[in-house]
């Protein structure tokens, strides 16, 4: 009798013995008749072979399954190493420390931003002072005005 045929005979003797209604348990005994035929044995003998093989098997030791071998490349884990106060505070020291670089750095950018814009508001203040010292003179001296044909 082949594995698979084992298997089939175990499962309909199981269903033989175990069915929900009579008409289940039969057709169960009659598949499994049939599986025995086909291996030139009569039920009996199957049921018996069947027996002596679960018992042998029993009498063995269940081996455990073979450990897994991990991918070549695999490297175990490090283990955890718990943070430090020292640790915590050397971290925020850290943190501390770029964040006041971080804020003078921005300083120095606003400086000459500032110092920039100041230039082009006293060019512009310049260039409008003259404008209207031009517009004044005009207005004081037009260009048409009598008494100035000489």
């Amino acid at each position: 009798m082949t594995p698979a045929d084992r298997d089939r005979f175990e499962k309909c003797l199981a269903l033989a013995a175990q069915g929900a209604t009579a008409g289940e348990r039969a057709a169960a005994r009659a598949a499994a008749e049939r599986i025995a035929r086909g291996a030139g044995i009569t039920l009996a003998e199957a049921a018996e072979a069947l027996r002596r093989d679960g018992q042998a098997s029993a009498d063995r030791a269940p081996r455990p399954p073979p450990p897994r071998r991990p991918y070549p490349w695999a490297q175990p884990r490090a283990p955890v190493t718990p943070i430090t106060v020292e640790e915590l505070l050397r971290q925020k020291a850290e943190t501390e420390a770029w964040r006041k670089r971080s804020a003078a750095a921005a300083d120095r950018r606003r400086k000459r931003e500032r110092a920039d814009e100041n230039a082009y508001v006293a060019e512009q203040r310049a260039r409008q002072a003259q404008r209207d010292r031009d517009w004044a003179r005009a207005r004081a001296d037009p260009p048409g005005a009598p008494g100035d044909e000489t």
